[in-house]
C-alpha cells in the first residue's frame, strides 16, 4: 500500500500542487478543492501546524541598539554641515527584536520548504504592483496558528463534502481550518 496518494500526477507536478493548496489553505483558511487532494493537503498542514505548536515560546527578546537617520517632519533626514561637509544626522535607537533558538530555525526553514510565497494586494490596487506587500506565512503560523491551536492535540482541519463536480463527478470538499 503507498504511503500517499499519486493524483494522477507527476512527482514535481504533484509536490507543486500540493505546496500551493498548503500555502492557499493557510493564508486564506478554507480551499474548495477534490476529496483525494484534501486528504494530502490536510497531511502537510496538520505537520506545518503542530510544528509551530510545538516550538512557538522557543525564542528569546534581545535588545539590540541601531543608528537611525534624524528626520524632519516631511519624513526627509536632516543634515548638518560637519568639517565643511553635509553630513546625514543619526541618533542611537535601542529595539527589542525575538530572537529564535536553533530548533525554531530549523523548523521555520522546515516550513519554508513546503510554503510558497504569498503577496497580498489591497483592492483599489488591483494590478498594480504598487501597495503590494509579502505576506509572511511562517511568522502568521507562529504568532496566529499556534496560540489557537496550542491546547489541541491535533486535528487542526476538517473536510466538509459538498457535493459531485458536474465535470467529472469527483467528490469536491472543503478543506478548513477548525
Amino acid at each position: 500500500m503507498a504511503k500517499y496518494r499519486k493524483l494522477g500526477r507527476t512527482s514535481s507536478q504533484r509536490k507543486a500542487l500540493l505546496r500551493n493548496q498548503v500555502t492557499a489553505l493557510l493564508n486564506n483558511g478554507k480551499i474548495v478543492t477534490t476529496e483525494a487532494k484534501a486528504k494530502e493537503v490536510r497531511k502537510i498542514a496538520e505537520g506545518l501546524i503542530a510544528l509551530a505548536c510545538k516550538e512557538k515560546d522557543n525564542f528569546e527578546m534581545v535588545t539590540v541598539s541601531a543608528k537611525v537617520p534624524v528626520k524632519d517632519k516631511d519624513g526627509k533626514r536632516v543634515k548638518e554641515v560637519v568639517d565643511g561637509k553635509k553630513v546625514t544626522k543619526f541618533e542611537t535607537v535601542e529595539k527589542q527584536i525575538k530572537k529564535d533558538l536553533a530548533t525554531r530555525q530549523h523548523a521555520r526553514r522546515q516550513m519554508l520548504k513546503v510554503l510558497c510565497p504569498v503577496v497580498s494586494v489591497p483592492t483599489d490596487a488591483a494590478g498594480k504592483k504598487k501597495g503590494t506587500k509579502e505576506v509572511d506565512l511562517v511568522a502568521k503560523l507562529f504568532d496566529e496558528y499556534a496560540p489557537k491551536y496550542a491546547d489541541r492535540k491535533g486535528g487542526y482541519t476538517r473536510i466538509v463534502k459538498i457535493g459531485q463536480r458536474k465535470g467529472d463527478a469527483a467528490m469536491e470538499v472543503v478543506l478548513e481550518l477548525v
